[in-house]
């Protein structure tokens, strides 16, 4: 029996390349397939919502003059860092999924397929 006491998990939202809490300064539950609880999420309000479709705007010109060689870099790269976090993955789609682990597995395998095939392609089209 431990003694620990349990540490909860509250994401935050993504903006901007920041974490910000939501502006609301609300969360929610999120509990997996049994309904046993994962962890607390934000609650996006509207203005959180605003902010990110600025931030993405903001972005969006940095992204597109990228040459296409190098857009196919960062998603091969990203496929990368899935592939190396492979248990974690798995392991997250199981619990919030309620997934086999063999299934699970099949998920996050044709997550990292599809990145390395957006790669490949990103500089050929």
């Amino acid at each position: 029996m431990s003694n620990r006491i349990d540490v909860r998990k509250t994401y935050k939202l993504f903006i901007g390349g920041a974490f910000p809490r939501s502006e609301s300064g609300y969360s929610y539950v999120v509990d997996d397939h049994k309904g046993t609880f994962v962890a607390n999420a934000a609650l996006a309000s509207r203005k959180d919502a605003r902010d990110a479709v600025v931030a993405a705007r903001k972005a969006f010109g940095g992204w597109s003059g990228r040459t296409a060689y190098n857009r196919a870099q960062i998603l091969y790269r990203v496929a990368e860092v899935m592939e190396d976090r492979r248990p974690q993955f798995v392991q997250a789609v199981q619990q919030s999924e309620g997934l086999s682990a063999s299934r699970a597995e099949k998920v996050v395998d044709a997550a990292v397929d599809r990145l390395v095939w957006y790669a490949g392609w990103a500089d050929k089209l």
